[in-house]
C-alpha cells in the first residue's frame, strides 16, 4: 500500500518537502534538523513564563521532584 504525499513546510528553511520521504521529520534535512537543536542549545529559542519564579519557589519544585524520583 503507497503512503499518500503529504507536502509539509520544513520549520527551519521553510522549503516544501513530502513528510514521508525525510527520515529527518518533521524536518526536511539532517542539516535543518541540527541547526533548531543549535537553536534550542544556544538559547535562540526560548520558551517564556508570564513572570520568573522566586528561589524559594525554585526550592520547592525541586524537592518534589526529589521525592517523586526517590533521589
Amino acid at each position: 500500500m503507497e503512503r499518500k504525499k503529504i507536502k509539509v513546510n520544513c520549520p527551519s528553511c521553510k522549503n516544501d518537502f513530502d513528510y514521508y520521504s525525510s527520515e529527518s521529520r518533521p524536518f526536511c534535512s539532517e542539516k535543518c534538523k541540527m541547526i533548531d537543536l543549535g537553536l534550542w542549545l544556544t538559547e535562540g529559542y526560548s520558551i517564556g513564563s508570564k513572570e520568573p519564579l522566586a528561589e524559594s519557589d525554585i526550592d520547592k519544585v525541586i524537592e518534589n521532584q526529589e521525592k517523586k524520583f526517590d533521589l
